[in-house]
């Protein structure tokens, strides 16, 4: 491991605290740089984001993806786990934290305000930064690729009905254009030019794509701090002005984070799913699609309202949490068999 990946948690760390700093020192810089979007999709945080995604997409071999259904476990194991589980246990921890447990600390409307915006993230698994996790993780590219597509898939017919459930209403607007968006901009076009790329490249033999990907190894760990500095500058005077509610939002969202990611880890081990395949799909429930839910839940309770401050508070945690999911994953590979094509 090179010196970037070995302090990984320090950098991200001293990132959160330049980002805040930042933010609080030079809030129109970030205020400028929140303009920049596309389907409430920050354009910035996207180039960021494809800096980090891009060496995983340069491994992706479209001919074996077709070997993806020859072992279909770790796809049924992240479908249960997102859509079966993980909305309906963010739903009882949100009532559990702040209509129980901390009820009296908060005014009743802004309690039921924080677990409403605590269900549309636990209805939204993730999109783009679990590419991220699982090139971490040095999962296989081609599986990722096909969990994070199904459930992209499945999120287009499920987000809405699941959402309105858990919500108690009928009339939840999915925002298509941030949805679709989304899966244009994290996965088609880093897909397509990790694809372009290997074609260039093919000429030159398999070890030009491993040198290229090896190079880009720190300009990913650059992107995924540049982007911690941004999330946390774009919310530096909320977390100030509102530390208390910001500490009480994460609790929940830390035990609904690592309690669904010990299920679907464990469940992973029992079903003796090779390390490449159970890391990323434990990866893909544990973390959240935050743009759309930060979207609906502007849509649906407004820019200042708790449920929006709930999401913003998811976003705030993923990085970090996520980041001790990589490092216990990585020190836990031994648990899993070593991958078979028969895996």
């Amino acid at each position: 491991m090179g010196v970037f990946e070995r302090f990984l948690s320090l950098w991200v760390f001293l990132a959160i605290v330049v980002g805040v700093g930042l933010g609080l020192v030079a809030p129109d810089l970030f205020a400028l740089v929140s303009r920049f979007e596309w389907a409430r999709v920050n354009l910035v945080v996207a180039v960021l984001i494809w800096l980090m995604i891009y060496p995983m997409m340069l491994k992706v071999d479209p001919s074996c993806l077709k070997d993806v259904g020859r072992k279909p476990k770790g796809l049924v194991l992240t479908l249960i786990v997102n859509w079966l589980v993980k909305p309906f246990s963010m739903a009882a921890l949100g009532v559990l934290f702040f209509n129980v447990l901390f009820a009296g600390l908060v005014p009743a409307e802004d309690a039921q305000q924080y677990i409403a915006g605590m269900i549309l993230l636990g209805v939204a698994p993730c999109t783009a930064m679990v590419f991220v996790w699982s090139h971490l993780t040095r999962g296989d590219a081609n599986y990722t690729l096909v969990q994070v597509s199904v459930n992209d898939l499945i999120m287009v017919f499920a987000f809405a009905p699941i959402a309105g459930l858990l919500l108690g209403v009928t009339d939840v607007a999915v925002p298509w254009e941030t949805l679709l968006a989304s899966v244009v901009i994290f996965v088609v076009i880093p897909l397509g030019a990790g694809i372009l790329t290997q074609r260039l490249l093919r000429s030159r033999g398999p070890e030009a794509i491993e040198r290229l990907s090896g190079a880009l190894k720190p300009t990913s760990i650059i992107g995924l701090l540049l982007t911690v500095i941004l999330l946390f500058g774009f919310q530096a005077e909320t977390i100030v002005a509102q530390p208390l509610r910001v500490a009480l939002i994460a609790v929940p969202l830390l035990v609904q984070s690592y309690g669904i990611f010990a299920i679907a880890y464990g469940l992973a081990r029992l079903l003796r799913l090779p390390f490449d395949v159970a890391a990323p799909a434990a990866m893909i429930g544990t973390s959240n699609f935050f743009e759309l839910a930060v979207a609906v839940a502007i849509s649906l309770f407004g820019l200042e309202s708790g449920a929006a401050l709930a999401t913003v508070v998811g976003v705030l945690i993923e990085v970090p949490v996520m980041l001790s999911l990589v490092a216990f994953a990585n020190r836990t590979r031994g648990w899993f068999p070593t991958p078979t094509p028969s895996a």
